[in-house]
């Protein structure tokens, strides 16, 4: 339970008055609003550091001058109880204090030793328990006493006997004169009774569950008060709120305070929280793990020869057979350290496990060809990386070869913020020949080092949590997942809950093909036993309880469902002004494409110069070329939009912009694209038109007509073409022209619109340079109500 020490409570217990309480607070910390607001921890060790030091105390003995007192000295004793021993007649005995100290502690002499206060022992509070003889000697005839005392008994008890039965009697005429009128008084007690109780509940206070936020009704409603009454004290309080409204905690819990109540937090606990452990570790608990490598580059730029090579070269030499399979991870030892190589396809798998928040990798090797540069793969990947915020080593291949030039790569580098470590940067370049195996050894102990920097670790004492590197459906043994451990240990029998798949581990295999029954931190496995194939990007826990477990799978389905049939959160520029008002967006991330690398500079440069005070624009990613499945899903995982500049998507990237709803733009001015930005940036967007997509048509032929200029044979692949509409000319996704259809032709008729699945020839005004394989996109721009 939470509770709230006010400043006036902190007064009242102190005995100080609240302004002073308040005087302390101005002058060490924050001036309190009112005296109702509940202190934090530093605050309250302010106040009582500053009390204690103003209020010392004269001396420890004063602290304890009511409980202890000095003894009077031993030699003062025997003259004061000297009376009495010759009254009674018997002389003292002698002390002894030198040979029995602990038997006489009366005898002995603090006052003759002042400077060994250790020896002194402090009178009890305690009177000590005397027995006094009253008799002056003689024989006591002890047996006439007890006769007289059992006369004396006996007597008393036939007198009580005689009592109780005439109460009986007296009890019994009572009852027997007065039978109607028992019954009323009877009742007029259980009234009276009922009436006390009921006063007795109104004053103790109402028990009154609050969470995190509440509907003002529904207070009222726990309360046992009236709405009105609960409006009327939060306006008393000065917040404006109907009965609608929804209030914060701290807000219920004053207004319930005030009113009576007594307030307890109310904590939810969900499925999730209660089967899934995510306690943070100790210190003490955690231990060095091997770091999780991804090997990214251009194709062709030697990438599968650097993890051949690898594998190959410090695998377990002597297992049988080999590497026995493949499971898109695996480990090696470098140095007697492990190192974990996720063998992916490059950056595009790596981003589609980022976009489902696993971040697992901790170090990029980027691959680049000595001999052939930076190329566009190269660059994704290098912006991959960054958005990753992991470290990037680079591994400069193909040295071997003649015209290797590893200067021109350095510099190339600098271009993308990778500056070389002997240039003043903090990137580790090394070159290395996948064929040779030249320099693979020292890349290795590069990455080792990283990692040691970066002070890897885990805890491998708990319940196992990692992700789900791939995932496929096998004939023979069902669904087979590539599990990487991150945290924790995973033991076969584990049940595991893998997104919505939901399993137990009948077997683990490693990379060589390996029964294990144990995977600890950063392990790669690969295990049997989930009753679906989940997600690559999955996280995954072993948990205890798979009744529930299973539960839980089904309200992550239930879940999924909701999401996609409600709305999307996605950045676009229509709400963009909105999010920064309400303190969501401080980064605008934008990719950009274009059809020359100087017009994607200039885009670049252009929009990064548009950062105001509120919001940063950030390029990501600027590349030449059409807009492709890569952009659009490092745009869904990092809330960005896509700026194309004469260029445009191809399909696949258009589907996956749809499905992820990924705001992407088009553009054929630079300007536009900047001004257009601005204003979304100051709230001022109010887009007119929208752009209705007709169809496209591809150029199957080209033929010149007298009188008529080139007419491009066409076939439509899908919707319709229509006269009229305005078109764009692409070439490899480029817009090499936009305008408009001058002509439609079926055979040798004008036509108004031509279908999907035939073929037509169409004309283009003012444009003449057409070739075959172009492809002509129609739309029409339809104005939008503002």
């Amino acid at each position: 339970m939470n509770i709230k020490y006010r400043v006036r409570d902190v007064a009242k217990d102190l005995d100080r008055s609240t302004k002073e309480i308040t005087e302390i607070l101005t002058q060490y910390a924050t001036a309190p609003k009112n005296p109702m607001q509940a202190l934090e921890t530093r605050e309250l060790s302010l106040i009582f550091e500053y009390l204690t030091q103003h209020n010392q105390v004269e001396s420890i003995e004063s602290i304890f001058a009511d409980v202890y007192h000095e003894p009077k000295p031993a030699q003062e004793a025997p003259k004061a109880d000297a009376p009495k021993q010759a009254e009674a007649g018997a002389a003292p005995e002698a002390p002894k204090a030198e040979s029995k100290p602990a038997a006489a502690p009366q005898q002995a002499q603090p006052a003759a030793k002042p400077q060994q206060p250790a020896a002194q022992r402090p009178a009890s509070r305690v009177p000590e328990k005397r027995v006094v003889d009253t008799r002056k000697g003689g024989a006591v005839n002890l047996d006439k006493y007890d006769e007289k005392l059992e006369r004396i008994a006996s007597s008393k008890t036939k007198q009580m006997d005689a009592g109780r039965e005439k109460f009986r009697n007296r009890g019994a005429n009572q009852r027997r004169a007065s039978s109607f009128g028992g019954n009323k008084r009877r009742q007029e007690e259980l009234e009276k009774m009922r009436r006390l109780q009921l006063e007795i509940a109104k004053k103790a206070p109402v028990k009154v569950l609050i969470p995190d936020e509440i509907a003002v009704s529904e207070l009222a409603s726990r309360m046992k008060k009236t709405g009105a009454e609960v409006v009327k004290t939060l306006m008393k309080n000065g917040v404006m709120a109907s009965m609608s409204d929804v209030i914060d905690f701290d807000t219920a819990a004053i207004i319930a305070e005030e009113m009576g109540c007594k307030v307890e937090k109310e904590v939810i606990v969900t499925i999730e929280e209660k089967l899934i452990d995510t306690a943070e570790d100790k210190e003490e608990d955690l231990v060095a793990r091997a770091p999780v490598v991804v090997v990214m580059g251009h194709v062709d730029h030697g990438k599968t020869s650097l993890l051949d090579y690898i594998r190959n070269a410090h695998v377990t030499e002597g297992e049988a057979g080999g590497i026995t399979q493949h499971i898109g991870a695996y480990q090696v030892e470098v140095g007697g350290k492990p190192i974990t190589f996720l063998d992916t396809p490059g950056h595009e798998a790596f981003t589609a496990m980022r976009a489902r928040g696993a971040m697992i990798t901790d170090i990029a090797i980027l691959v680049v060809a000595a001999d052939d540069g930076i190329m566009p793969q190269t660059v994704e990947s290098i912006n991959h990386a960054k958005a990753a915020e992991i470290p990037v080593i680079v591994a400069i291949n193909k040295m071997d070869k003649p015209e290797a030039n590893p200067e021109r790569i350095k510099q190339q580098l600098t271009e993308y913020e990778l500056v070389p470590e002997e240039w003043g940067g903090e990137t580790i370049i090394c070159p290395i020949s996948a064929k040779t195996g030249a320099g693979i050894d020292t890349l290795l102990e590069m990455v080792t080092l990283t990692a040691e920097m970066r002070e890897l670790k885990a805890n491998p004492a708990r319940s196992a949590h990692g992700a789900v590197v791939e995932a496929r459906l096998d004939k023979g043994r069902g669904p087979v997942a590539t599990l990487l451990v991150q945290n924790g240990t995973l033991n076969q029998g584990d049940v595991i809950i893998a997104g919505t798949a939901v399993g137990r581990v009948r077997a683990m295999t490693t990379a060589s093909g390996e029964k294990v029954e144990h995977a600890g931190p950063s392990v790669p496995v690969e295990i049997i036993g989930m009753a679906e194939v989940p997600s690559a990007g999955d996280d995954f826990h072993a948990v205890a309880d798979e009744r529930m477990a299973r539960e839980l799978a089904d309200q992550r389905k239930h879940d999924q469902k909701m999401a996609a049939a409600g709305p999307q959160g996605k950045v676009t520029l229509e709400d963009l002004f909105s999010q920064i008002q309400q303190g969501e967006m401080k980064t605008l991330n934008i990719i950009v494409k274009a059809d020359v690398q100087g017009s994607a500079e200039a885009v670049k440069q252009s929009l990064e110069k548009i950062s105001n005070e509120e919001v940063r624009v950030k390029v990501i990613h600027s590349a030449v070329g059409a807009i492709n499945e890569s952009d659009v899903m490092l745009a869904a995982t990092s809330g960005a939009i896509i700026v194309g500049f004469n260029v445009r998507p191809n399909e696949n990237a258009k589907q996956n912009a749809a499905r992820d709803h990924v705001d992407m733009r088009m553009y054929r001015v630079i300007y536009d694209a900047i001004e257009e930005i601005e204003t979304a940036m100051k709230g001022m967007l109010a887009p007119k038109f929208k752009e209705v997509e007709l169809g496209h048509a591809e150029v199957r032929s080209v033929f010149r007509i007298t009188g008529v200029g080139m007419v491009a044979g066409c076939y439509v692949t899908d919707g319709r073409i229509q006269r009229g509409a305005q078109m764009r000319l692409l070439r490899d996704n480029i817009v090499i022209y936009d305008g408009a259809i001058a002509s439609l032709q079926r055979f040798k008729d004008s036509v108004k619109e031509v279908a999907q699945g035939y073929e037509c020839g169409i004309t283009f005004e003012k444009w003449q340079d057409i070739k075959e394989g172009d492809v002509i996109e129609a739309f029409l721009m339809e104005q939008i109500e503002v």
